[in-house]
């Protein structure tokens, strides 16, 4: 079965075509002596020879026995599915699975350490050896913050097909795997911003834009975050993305995170707040929230939460405290959880 190629290019390379040799599958193998179109060939694996099975005649020797080479024990027919091996990674198609360990017991000699240096330069070239540690890297960075697989195997798929088409030559290492990280975020709806990001791979904030920008366009990603755009288009992280994990890290009540949700909703169709960053909303926003519905949350925590200034987080929360009556519905007052005399006048006092 052939699968689609992960992360095609926008605009694809002309590569010239190299021509492949191969068998010649018209030639047929027929016994010399029988001549008969359909030949009986019998290949004697205990033997190693390849014999007509109508006149006997040895028609090859050293023949290669390509089954497994153990034996089984077990009451079913077929070979023991134990001793088959680990199952083939697919982001490893074209290299060397197999690894070779050798003991660090050598009595002091240092015959063991000079033995796994030169295992480890004769097992793999340098841009598989580059290659698995990108991958490690990955699946380190993203174990630390708490990523699940589907996005460590999403940004070892972009960091595989970067380094075949050679899109980031001459950056740093550490800075192509953040940019891979941070996309395969955003392609599996977990979004992280760009602060969160860099504090997690020590990368500078300029060179991530940078990585990012040239994998953007190499590969026709969606672009990036928007507080003017529509949550709905894929790829896009809006403030509504960032709210879950706020309100966790907050922890805040169950309710509190929807009725947060449809006032940034509601305030991006009044075009309140337009151009402020995703994060700066989602902070503002949940700081109107709670004090709406009387769950009250400093300024302070918001911010060290969500990664802004206690400044912009009120800046928002003005904004929003102008227009209440339009933000807030009649249901959430008439049921009494929201009520407008909650909010502050003051946010200097919070």
């Amino acid at each position: 079965m052939a699968y689609a190629q992960p992360f095609p290019l926008a605009q694809p390379l002309q590569k010239t075509q190299q021509p492949t040799f191969g068998p010649d599958l018209a030639v047929r193998l027929i016994c010399p002596d029988c001549r008969d179109p359909n030949p009986n060939i019998v290949e004697e694996f205990s033997s190693g020879d390849l014999v007509c099975g109508t006149c006997g005649l040895v028609l090859g020797d050293r023949v290669v026995d390509t089954r497994s080479e153990w034996r089984t024990f077990a009451n079913d027919e077929g070979d023991d599915p134990s001793r088959v091996g680990a199952a083939s990674d697919p982001l490893m198609d074209g290299i060397e699975q197999l690894d070779t360990v050798i003991s660090f017991r050598d009595g002091g000699s240092g015959i063991a350490r000079e033995l796994q240096r030169a295992a480890s330069r004769g097992s793999a070239s340098r841009s598989e050896r580059n290659l698995l540690q990108a991958f490690r890297d990955i699946s380190s960075w993203c174990d630390q913050f708490s990523l699940p697989k589907t996005i460590s195997d999403i940004a070892k798929q972009l960091y595989k097909r970067s380094d075949e088409e050679k899109l980031l030559r001459g950056k740093p290492l550490d800075a192509v795997i953040a940019a891979c990280i941070f996309i395969a975020c955003r392609q599996a709806h977990v979004p992280r911003t760009f602060r969160e990001i860099c504090n997690l791979t020590h990368v500078s904030k300029k060179v991530l834009g940078q990585c990012y920008k040239a994998l953007e366009q190499a590969f026709n990603l969606t672009p990036g975050a928007s507080a003017d755009r529509n949550n709905s288009t894929p790829g896009v992280t809006g403030p509504e993305d960032l709210l879950v994990r706020y309100c966790n890290h907050l922890d805040l009540p169950a309710n509190v995170q929807p009725i947060c949700a449809d006032i940034i909703v509601k305030a991006r169709e009044l075009g309140i707040a337009d151009g402020r960053s995703p994060v700066s909303i989602a902070g503002g926003a949940i700081y109107f929230t709670c004090h709406l519905l009387g769950k009250v949350k400093s300024a302070r925590e918001i911010s060290s939460v969500a990664g802004v200034s206690e400044g912009t987080i009120k800046l928002v929360y003005r904004l929003y405290f102008n227009v209440k009556e339009k933000l807030v519905k009649e249901d959430w007052l008439k049921d009494g959880r929201a009520k407008l005399e909650r909010l502050p006048l003051d946010t200097t006092s919070k």
